[in-house]
């Protein structure tokens, strides 16, 4: 396996494991799926933030939300309507997208990515991935 593989699966277990862990923080309970986005989602934040030096922080947050919200949305469409795992359900919030995505989460995801953009940065220089 090359280096970018072995990398893209550390970024993958890193980012899995962490949403996980906060997902059991914040709701008390997580799935198997919520691990895959989380790999995917943090994977592809780094892609993004690595070469984004002069990025303004808000822009990173703006990028961050947008990437977490449709990964959020295209992980919801398989595994809750495509496999109907019900793993989550926003339709009882205000602003949803078919109970996949909604609002307020999409300004969570934003702030949420100041400390992805910061363990982004750390995992660069420390590791040099």
């Amino acid at each position: 396996m090359k280096r970018s593989n072995h990398t893209a699966v550390k970024l993958f277990a890193i980012g899995g494991i962490l949403y996980g862990l906060l997902e059991i923080l914040w709701r008390r309970h997580t799935h198997w799926s919520m691990i895959l986005t989380g790999g995917i989602c943090f994977t592809i934040l780094y892609r993004i933030f690595r070469p984004l030096t002069v990025c303004s922080l808000w822009l990173k947050c703006c990028i961050g939300s947008t990437v977490i919200t449709i990964t959020e949305l295209l992980s919801g469409f398989v595994f809750n309507y495509c496999l109907n795992l019900k793993v989550w359900d926003y339709s009882r919030l205000r602003f949803n997208f078919c109970g996949q995505v909604c609002a307020v989460y999409s300004l969570l995801w934003g702030l949420l990515t100041i400390p992805i953009h910061a363990l982004c940065r750390w995992l660069y220089r420390r590791f040099g991935w």
